[in-house]
């Protein structure tokens, strides 16, 4: 795989890694009443998306070893375009349930293209 590849799987990475640490030891309620921690959560939703967006153009086989890549996308493009209707919960249950497996499966994206 090109450079430009491995560095949106490596920018991807970074985004799910600071979204666990800006919500570790954090509750839902705590994170929807904090408009600073939902920016920066948002941001790195956007990173994630944009991340994998282009490295899904630049490889589309990617799309085998990440079928949710389109929803991750999709997520991306709801919170730019419709900042003022993001669903906190929507994030919230992303950063629970989403985020994990996906920051597990990114790194081996990363040593198959080596």
């Amino acid at each position: 795989m090109t450079a430009e590849f491995k560095q949106r799987i490596h920018d991807a990475i970074g985004a799910c890694r600071a979204i666990q640490s800006f919500t570790a030891q954090v509750s839902f309620d705590d994170y929807s009443g904090n408009l600073m921690l939902r920016s920066a959560v948002e941001r790195q939703f956007e990173i994630l998306g944009e991340a994998l967006n282009r490295a899904s153009e630049l490889n589309p086989a990617i799309l085998s070893s990440l079928p949710e890549l389109r929803r991750i996308v999709g997520m991306r493009n709801r919170i730019i375009h419709g900042y003022d209707a993001v669903d906190d919960e929507l994030v919230w249950d992303a950063i629970q349930h989403h985020i994990p497996p996906l920051l597990s499966a990114l790194p081996d994206i990363l040593l198959s293209a080596d």
